[in-house]
């Protein structure tokens, strides 16, 4: 069977420009298809919808929707497929499709895939293939003629170190794949899951509350495979397990692989276990993404994150006196005041934190926050959910609120200091021209207000999620 994997393009106004990484969810499911021809487009990339049609010929489309902002596109997608060819077996996967299937219930869409897509994906399409019973297919939601058929529950994967590698695309040129300015980059998973239960996330409950990890051995076999320099950990929370990081690390310097790290981790595992980090310098740890959130104990509490804000702190001091850069992120809640953000860049400030990253509280659908707090929404376009933009009622005007949280964005960020490191990389590493002025234009949207007022004037006209007349949901 032919199969296409789609990855939508890139919407909202956040760092999608600044930070790119590869579909991995789709390599992985590709990596899965052994025996079937199995083709990547990467819309992010550019590339011709039709054409590819025209020219693959795909049996089955697949399309990812991991966010809630890619819902509509992903949408228009499996329209303009049913268009071009209406006998094509079009389905859909990711985060936001599991987490609300009933968003997809529409004629354009045959299925939605809920949960891990490696053996949902390959069953689903054998049983296709052979004209069987989608309905015996477990993990799916199917889109009859009257109605949304959801499937029994499929288990998780309990052994990750049986996944297939995955089926990197877009390797030429580069690969089009980037953190900032560092290129090419790949994105390797070990791990998947959470145990804790922050309000805001739907990783744990797209996980189910579980957290597994693939082995040292496994990890270190994958990272011989990938070429590109640069390596961002996508797990959750890649500290989990101390002792299987330390061993990883290990590995790594026995085997002498040479290569450039990101990770995430939380800021009590690395208060707690500062050797860690050390022993990741020393085979080429060159950042953390840390969700430091709030930066007082009430906040943390009230988004259930389960740490203190004396662990921020001693994690940035050990970071910081290693020299690994820390990507602090932190959550605007829609309620601040003036007082309120002057206090975080007063806190951003004195503490050197030299690259944060900002978002505003959202409740993205499928999650605790967003059950809780539907009947304050101020819209459900969820071309708005891409959690830079209030969805929640602000204290401040919606122009002052911008205009205070655009101004987080002047503190680190310059111009000139992004040209420079574009520059930079463009003399060492061939980092072309053409993206350092796409980036120069993300970081220009990122701290002016007009743009994110311009997206609620034009949600005015954005149809809310299709309506759920095949989602009379049934379990089989």
């Amino acid at each position: 069977m032919r199969i296409l994997l789609i990855q939508p393009p890139s919407g909202g106004i956040g760092f999608t420009d600044l930070i790119r990484g590869e579909p991995l969810g789709l390599e992985m499911v590709a990596g899965a298809l052994e025996g079937h021809e199995v083709k990547i487009l990467d819309l992010r990339l550019g590339g011709n919808l039709f054409s590819t049609l025209s020219s693959f010929k795909p049996d089955l489309c697949g399309i990812s929707c991991s966010y809630t902002i890619d819902c509509y596109p992903t949408i228009k997608i499996a329209q303009k497929i049913k268009n071009f060819f209406p006998d094509t077996f079009v389905f859909v996967g990711g985060h936001h499709a599991s987490l609300n299937p009933a968003d997809f219930a529409t004629e354009a869409i045959n299925a939605v895939i809920i949960g891990e897509g490696e053996e949902t994906t390959k069953e689903l399409i054998e049983t296709w293939e052979k004209k069987g019973d989608l309905r015996e297919v477990a993990g799916v939601a199917i889109n009859d003629v009257n109605e949304q058929i959801i499937t029994s529950v499929r288990p998780l994967i309990e052994d990750l170190d049986t996944l297939p590698f995955p089926q990197r695309a877009n390797k030429k040129g580069g690969n089009g794949y980037h953190l900032g300015f560092q290129k090419p980059l790949a994105l390797v998973e070990t791990s998947r899951g959470c145990f804790y239960q922050c309000s805001f996330c739907s990783v744990w409950q797209f996980y189910r509350r579980r957290y597994r990890s693939k082995s040292p051995e496994r990890v270190i076999e994958e990272l011989r495979y990938v070429k590109e320099p640069y390596i961002l950990f996508v797990d959750d929370n890649f500290l989990v397990d101390v002792s299987r990081a330390e061993k990883i690390a290990h590995m790594i310097k026995a085997e002498k692989i040479k290569k450039s790290y990101t990770f995430q981790a939380r800021s009590d595992t690395i208060a707690r276990y500062p050797d860690i980090l050390r022993s990741w310098k020393e085979v080429g740890l060159r950042g953390v993404f840390i969700g430091f959130e709030k930066i007082e104990d009430e906040g943390l509490q009230a988004i259930h994150k389960n740490n203190e804000a004396e662990n921020n702190e001693k994690a940035l001091r050990i970071l910081q006196a290693l020299n690994i850069d820390i990507w602090a992120s932190f959550i605007v809640d829609p309620d601040y005041d003036c007082e309120d953000f002057e206090r975080l860049k007063k806190y951003i400030i004195s503490r050197n934190i030299k690259t944060p990253t900002f978002s505003v509280l959202t409740p993205l659908p499928g999650t605790q926050l967003f059950y809780q707090l539907r009947e304050r929404l101020i819209t459900e376009d969820y071309n708005l959910f891409d959690i830079a933009h209030a969805v929640l009622p602000t204290k401040l005007s919606l122009k002052e609120f911008y205009k205070e949280f655009c101004s987080l964005y002047h503190l680190p960020y310059s111009k000139y200091q992004l040209i420079w490191e574009g520059f930079r990389a463009w003399l060492m590493r061939g980092f072309s021209l053409s993206r350092l002025l796409t980036m120069l234009q993300a970081a220009k949207r990122l701290s002016d207000p007009k743009y994110y007022l311009i997206a609620h004037e034009h949600q005015k006209d954005q149809k809310s999620p299709p309506s759920n007349a095949l989602a009379k949901a049934s379990t089989t």
